[in-house]
């Protein structure tokens, strides 16, 4: 079998002499002849009734040759399916943050940069703790008990965020802003083990019963190809539409609960809901398919990498990247390879050394990420502020950056149904790396927007160029002349953005992940949201008047630069996708899987 950039060649896999063997969950009533619910087919075994190979017969399922998975149009499967409160005073007469109609509601009255500072730690937080989260989950708990333990701990921070928000409790802003602090640290820490492992367990669902391509004859008699890769896509999207779905309700309940009542109801609503969650999981243990914690494969893939990383360093930068890429780096510490020098924690067979492989490409993939985070993170904090300075015509200003989960609840569904099978159609392969680097330039376009926005307020404002100031006579600056529905361009932009590029970087963590390190690859690819955070940071000297069309406009050149950068570094990568879906699955589990809680 000769070897490509990852060492295969997609002809050969149907051909290759070594069992490729798939493990996955039966499903629900069904064991195998050993009385496991544990799934094992070896490739080679697989025939059609008429002899061909590529179909199962127990299954009714065709699978394509490889000549069909170069020509056939391709299908999805079927899916069973906080700155107000911080930036500004309390208003006059209010013990509870509420503004009315006319009003703006506030707090503590720290201002845009405690703000914009005390947000992206809080953000920036989050995601630094789904390493952690992901750890414990391939390691030690599994992904259900993880996130039912991080459920429990983010309950908590909830409760204390809501202390924080009680009239007594505002009355002290040193008090509220410890409380406040305290309850973000203690709910980022649930974050943290929820975030990487929800989705994973989700897209699993469909993965443990359709785990390979299969063929499906059209109406008008096309052969078609049902690719479980795109299908998990399309598990992403409306599980991100869920999200904004959630994200919409609560957001909207959250910012007229805080103008026309107060912010302890804007804290308890979502403390409510979240409540619900480990009923579900709890009433659902039974019918999740899961994988359980694999004990020391991470250990074992740093160790890997390390092995074969040995000899290759050089003093000089270039060579050490050359050596580091040569097309022996990996070949030579699979087990074949090492034979009876293989060291004793060499457990696993040369296919896993092909997915950490794989897993490691994803991981260089979202070295770029922080780049394109850094447009996305500010509509969390200088979009709502820039709202602020606009005429609201009675809207909260923080209820106009719900254009953003609107336009993905409507546009996640048309992209899905209309767009990308429409591409596919005319022949065009939207892969994901070319999604991402669509994704970095609507990133960027959606940035200039919010320059230009800005620019105006500071033309056309009473106060110029400072418009959240004051008066000469004292009196707090009228909004711009500007109608605030404006920005429906630059979160529109965002939200394509997202679809292209979050959305896409979730799938992609998942389906190039070894089945064993999932949570972990994932929780990198979120860790990068974390590092843009970090260097979001050293904008907050720009996220204040007069500065702010500034930030806009770095950030709209970095995500563009960002683009270029990341097609220009993966572009090969982009021609390698279907051979790195095609790595047959490793026969390395660590443990057996388990259905419905039981082991197997």
């Amino acid at each position: 079998m000769t070897s490509g950039p990852i060492g295969l060649d997609l002809a050969e896999v149907s051909k290759a002499n070594a069992p490729q063997l798939i493990d996955v969950p039966a499903a629900p009533g069904y064991v195998n002849e050993k009385n496991e619910k544990s799934l094992i087919i070896p490739e080679d075994s697989v025939t059609s009734g008429s002899g061909r190979k590529g179909s199962v017969p127990d299954d009714d399922k065709e699978y394509p040759t490889p000549e069909e998975v170069e020509t056939l149009r391709r299908i999805c499967g079927t899916v069973p399916w906080i700155v107000n409160f911080i930036q500004n005073s309390l208003p006059e007469g209010s013990t509870t943050g509420k503004s009315g109609t006319d009003g703006q509601s506030g707090a503590l009255g720290l201002g845009q940069r405690a703000s914009t500072g005390l947000t992206t730690f809080n953000s920036m937080w989050a995601y630094c703790m789904p390493l952690l989260g992901a750890y414990m989950a391939d390691q030690y708990w599994g992904r259900y008990k993880t996130i039912q333990i991080s459920i429990a701990i983010a309950i908590v921070g909830h409760i204390i965020l809501i202390v924080a928000t009680i009239p007594s409790v505002i009355a002290h802003p040193n008090g509220a802003v410890a409380a406040f602090s305290i309850g973000l640290i203690i709910f980022g820490v649930g974050v943290g083990g929820f975030k990487p492992n929800v989705s994973p367990l989700i897209a699993e669902q469909y993965e443990s019963k359709h785990p390979k391509q299969y063929i499906q004859v059209q109406k008008s008699g096309e052969r078609t190809i049902v690719d479980p890769t795109m299908t998990v896509s399309r598990i992403y999207m409306y599980f991100y539409l869920m999200i904004n779905v959630g994200a919409l309700a609560g957001q909207i309940g959250m910012v007229y609960a805080e103008k026309y009542v107060g912010y302890w109801l804007s804290f308890v609503l979502p403390t409510a809901m979240f409540l619900c969650c480990p009923v579900i999981m709890f009433l659902m243990r039974n019918k999740y398919a899961r994988r359980p914690p694999t004990g020391s494969v991470i250990a074992k893939a740093l160790k890997l990498w390390a092995l074969a990383t040995k000899g290759r360093w050089s003093i000089n930068p270039v060579r050490t990247v050359k050596n580091m890429r040569a097309d022996d780096f990996w070949e030579n510490v699979k087990p074949s390879h090492l034979g009876q020098n293989k060291p004793a924690w060499m457990t696993f067979d040369d296919i896993w050394v092909d997915e950490v492989r794989r897993g490691l490409k994803a991981c260089t993939v979202f070295l770029w990420y922080p780049v394109w985070w850094l447009s996305y993170n500010q509509m969390t904090n200088n979009l709502i502020s820039q709202a602020a300075t606009m005429e609201l015509h009675g809207a909260p200003n923080d209820l106009i950056n719900n254009i953003d989960p609107i336009a993905l609840v409507i546009f996640i569904p048309i992209t899905d149904l209309f767009l990308y099978p429409g591409l596919e159609r005319m022949g065009v392969r939207f892969t994901p790396l070319k999604r991402i680097a669509w994704g970095f330039g609507l990133g960027s376009a959606s940035m200039i927007a919010a320059a230009v926005i800005q620019h105006y307020i500071y033309k056309l404002g009473d106060c110029g160029d400072h418009p959240s100031g004051e008066l000469p006579n004292g009196d707090s600056c009228p909004p711009a002349p500007i109608n605030v529905w404006v920005q429906t361009i630059p979160y529109l932009l965002i939200a394509f953005s997202e679809i292209f590029a979050s959305i896409t970087g979730l799938e992609y963590a998942f389906t190039k992940a070894p089945k064993n390190m999932r949570s972990v690859v994932t929780a990198v690819f979120l860790f990068m949201s974390a590092i843009s955070y970090a260097i979001g940071e050293a904008f907050v000297s720009l996220s204040a008047d007069p500065l702010l069309t500034w930030n806009y406009t770095t950030i709209a050149i970095l995500a563009f630069l960002g683009g270029c950068g990341f097609w220009a570094a993966h572009r090969n990568l982009d021609k390698q996708e279907d051979k790195l879906n095609f790595i047959p699955e490793s026969s390395f589990k660590g443990r057996k899987l388990s259905y419905g809680g039981q082991a197997a």
